[in-house]
């Protein structure tokens, strides 16, 4: 199993890289149906608190729904390449 992580490495960088270009773009796509100017930087005075908060929250939403897609995408790519799947899924806790 250390060996297909180890092979995977570039996969994974290579799904980071394409992931941050993809969500900014698609939040970038976002907040223009929301406002017309940019979102407005937390502790600059630029707007208020609430849009600032509202901006980065869906920031990392957007960021973090992109980033699972594309890592997802890799991932199958990957197995589709070498026949293995480049993680373990979690550990399923039994209810009682």
């Amino acid at each position: 199993m250390a060996f297909v992580r180890l092979l995977y490495k570039p996969f994974a960088f290579g799904s980071k890289r394409l992931s941050r270009r993809i969500g900014r773009a698609a939040f970038r796509s976002v907040w223009s149906k929301i406002d017309d100017s940019p979102p407005p930087v937390p502790g600059s005075g630029q707007g208020s608190a609430a849009k600032a908060v509202a901006g980065r929250a869906l920031e990392a939403g957007v960021m973090a729904g992109v980033a699972a897609g594309v890592d997802g995408a890799f991932a199958r790519v990957f197995h589709h390449l070498f026949g293995a799947w480049p993680k373990r899924p979690a550990p399923v806790a039994e209810e009682e």
